[in-house]
């Protein structure tokens, strides 16, 4: 009878980087907590999705909480990631007017929510909806998103030579604004069959750009008397 190598599933668990097993880890957390919901996600149906003993999830990641607080701070940096690297790719082009970067933003934004449901998921819903600490990290990544769209907006505006009462509070209000919109449409695009990443971006640039636009251009509206 020949002798066991000792290259066994567990053997090559050990040999497995660490990094490669926290991320295998990490999508099951991700893909479990936003199928499941926080509170009904269970440590050992994380740890049998990711194929490994419920004790290494504790070792690597402590505790609940802190798994699921890492899920949203890796879903809000991809998604951020995603949105900022169309824009610059966009960005690199010369000579293309400031509205295509908003467009090119919008349509990764949309794009990363559909294929990453189960994030999205993570960072829309359950997060918001279970306090702090999570809520918290929501908020940072949402702060991060509006200030990179504040730039945009104020980009805009500056190649559109806007009056001057059209200052940097106007500016961060709208980028709010849309950020907001942008948030709602993703959620109701996920949940509506049919309606893809770029029909999404299509519906937001004609909701809000055009009225950005005439804005820029010194139309303002006011309440009719």
């Amino acid at each position: 009878m020949s002798k066991s190598t000792g290259a066994g599933p567990s053997a090559k668990a050990k040999r497995m980087p660490r990094a490669v097993r926290e991320r295998q880890m990490l999508d099951a957390a991700v893909r479990t907590f936003g199928q499941r919901g926080y509170r009904a996600a269970s440590m050992d149906e994380i740890a049998e999705l990711a194929g490994v003993s419920k004790p290494l999830v504790y070792l690597y990641l402590n505790s609940k909480e802190e798994l699921f607080t890492a899920c949203i701070r890796r879903e809000a940096a991809a998604l951020i990631a995603a949105v900022r690297d169309a824009v610059e790719r966009d960005a690199a082009e010369p000579g293309l007017p400031a509205d295509r970067q908003l467009w090119a933003g919008l349509t990764a934004f949309f794009t990363h929510t559909a294929e990453h449901p189960d994030g999205w998921a993570v960072l829309h819903q359950q997060a918001r909806t279970h306090g702090e600490p999570f809520a918290a990290e929501v908020a940072a990544m949402r702060d991060e998103m509006a200030a990179f769209v504040t730039g945009l907006i104020g980009e805009a505006a500056r190649e559109a030579h806007q009056d001057p009462a059209f200052g940097d509070r106007d500016v961060a209000g709208l980028a709010q604004a849309l950020v907001g919109a942008a948030e709602s449409l993703a959620q109701w695009a996920n949940e509506t069959p049919g309606v893809s990443a770029k029909e999404a971006a299509a519906t937001l640039m004609n909701f809000a750009w055009t009225g950005l636009g005439n804005l820029m251009d010194g139309q303002r509206w006011s309440p009719s008397r």
